[in-house]
């Protein structure tokens, strides 16, 4: 159950951003000098804000876990310097209070905060009566309602500059990526709050500059509204995530690489094309509804017979076979194994839970439903 947000546009915030909005700047702040130099070397591809992490919360208690407090003043140095707005990621009531006394311009709420609604809501008590920005990124798991609750916890206490940061979601599978990106999360959380900015974090998705591009590249493709990308003066030396962070000069190449698109057409004929080919695909989604609609009816009247005949629910050999014909004639018409692979599985959930019901209904309703007489 989700309500509605009340979102102040990020182009009424006050700050000249760009678009898509650019935000970079090192894993951690590791010392004046480099935190100076690196948002030097960022004011060159005209990043919008400059971000550095100041308390890191690690996994293991011996790793670097930030310079603390004193962190924030080399970041204001920076943005005297450079005229860049500076973000600071919080965790606790405390860090809040530190960053509002020190005026950094905005906050972010990370994937291991954003997981627990207890410090999410202690955070947004300590920002209750402010108007300061606050980026939230999704939580660790791929819990779409957990990242709802952080945003909402916030708006309820005033907060309506807010944005979320998609950096992708932990798994146990073998993966490529650092954090699986699960694009259908955060384009659902899109479709829930539509004036609701979203931007994308490659760099903890990937875990490594070689992936970097091509994820920068999907989400301006799937019309996210910005990137924040980690960038150190000389990666090699960083003292957190050093394999995921670029220098200056190559996110100024990755941003120029990039190919911005529209998200719409002035053009009357290309838009009366479209919209012939969206009807088709209307007609074709209404089909398709009809079809999985007589599909599961005849779902419902099997499950009556598997109750009557004292049968399993799940059938496995009969559920290999069904994933196995439609890999087949999905091969054969172009379509990828990982598309079959979710649509049958969906439809084989809604099965299962149409099945589940018919089998706990009682015999009343199983005779009536039947019209047989059950002994």
């Amino acid at each position: 159950m989700s309500t509605n947000l009340q979102i102040t546009n990020i182009n009424t915030w006050g700050f000249d951003f760009s678009s898509p909005l650019t935000i970079s700047g090192p894993c951690s702040a590791e010392s004046e000098k480099q935190v100076v130099e690196t948002a030097m070397a960022l004011s060159k591809p005209g990043i919008d804000i400059l971000r550095a992490g100041i308390w890191k919360p690690r996994t293991r208690p011996n790793a670097f876990e930030g310079v603390g407090s004193k962190g924030l003043k080399w970041l204001q140095t920076a943005k005297k310097l450079t005229g860049i707005p500076v973000a600071v990621e919080v965790a606790n009531e405390n860090h809040v209070k530190e960053c509002l006394q020190n005026n950094i311009d905005f906050i972010w709420i990370g994937a291991r905060t954003t997981v627990n609604p207890f410090a999410v809501q202690e955070i947004a008590e300590a920002l209750r009566g402010t108007d300061i920005p606050v980026f939230v990124k999704n939580p660790i798991n791929p819990d779409l309602e957990l990242w709802i609750g952080a945003l909402e916890r916030l708006n309820q206490v005033g907060i309506t500059k807010l944005v979320a940061i998609h950096r992708g979601f932990s798994t146990y599978e073998y993966s490529e990526f650092r954090n699986k990106p699960n694009w259908d999360i955060p384009l659902e959380l899109k479709r829930t709050f539509p004036k609701l900015s979203i931007i994308c974090d490659p760099s903890h998705i990937c875990g490594n500059r070689k992936s970097i591009q091509s994820i920068s590249q999907k989400a301006m493709d799937l019309a996210f509204d910005g990137l924040m990308i980690e960038s150190h003066i000389d990666p090699t030396k960083a003292l957190s995530d050093s394999q995921q962070q670029l220098t200056p000069s190559s996110l100024e190449k990755l941003l120029s690489n990039l190919i911005y698109r529209k998200t719409s057409t002035d053009n009357p004929e290309l838009n009366s094309q479209l919209e012939r080919l969206r009807k088709v695909i209307d007609s074709i989604d209404a089909d398709i509804l009809d079809n999985l609609s007589e599909r599961m009816k005849i779902v419902n009247e099997i499950a009556h017979h598997k109750k009557l005949n004292n049968i399993t629910i799940l059938q496995q050999e009969r559920w290999n076979q069904i994933i196995n014909n439609a890999l087949d004639i999905g091969s054969s018409k172009n379509l990828s194994d990982d598309s079959i692979l979710g649509l049958f599985k969906i439809i084989h959930r809604e099965s299962i839970r149409l099945q589940n019901e018919v089998m706990n209904s009682n015999e009343k309703e199983l005779e009536e439903l039947l019209s047989i007489k059950v002994k």
